[in-house]
């Protein structure tokens, strides 16, 4: 399934196809501060719609993701990572259109014992 996503002046927009089901929420100090439901996927399911340079950088304790905010409003839409040799993407799911996050499984990650 394919879905939208922006930032919210959407500056930086996107589009995901892939399946979603359950959505990681992280109590780590930046995911539990920003609200963050983050979906992983493969980078290659996350096509951008926006020119790069729209991407702010910013990576905290172990840099395992690179989080993309956005330079005119501040929201955190996506990041970019690797884990275990593959290219991922992690998606805001709060930064998606249409999507009931009530309808969403939630997995609990125990990000504050990294």
């Amino acid at each position: 399934m394919a879905f939208s996503g922006s930032c919210h002046c959407g500056n930086i927009r996107f589009e995901v196809e892939d399946t979603l089901a359950s959505v990681t929420e992280c109590n780590c100090s930046h995911c539990s501060r920003k609200g963050y439901l983050l979906w992983f996927v493969p980078r290659s399911a996350v096509s951008l719609k926006c020119p790069p340079e729209s991407l702010g950088p910013y990576t905290f304790n172990k840099h395992f993701i690179k989080h993309h905010f956005c330079p005119k409003c501040g929201c955190v839409p996506l990041g970019f990572g690797a884990s275990k040799g593959f290219e991922t993407a992690a998606i805001n799911v709060r930064c998606l259109e249409d999507v009931d996050l009530s309808r969403l499984e939630r997995k609990f990650f125990d990000g504050r014992a990294l």
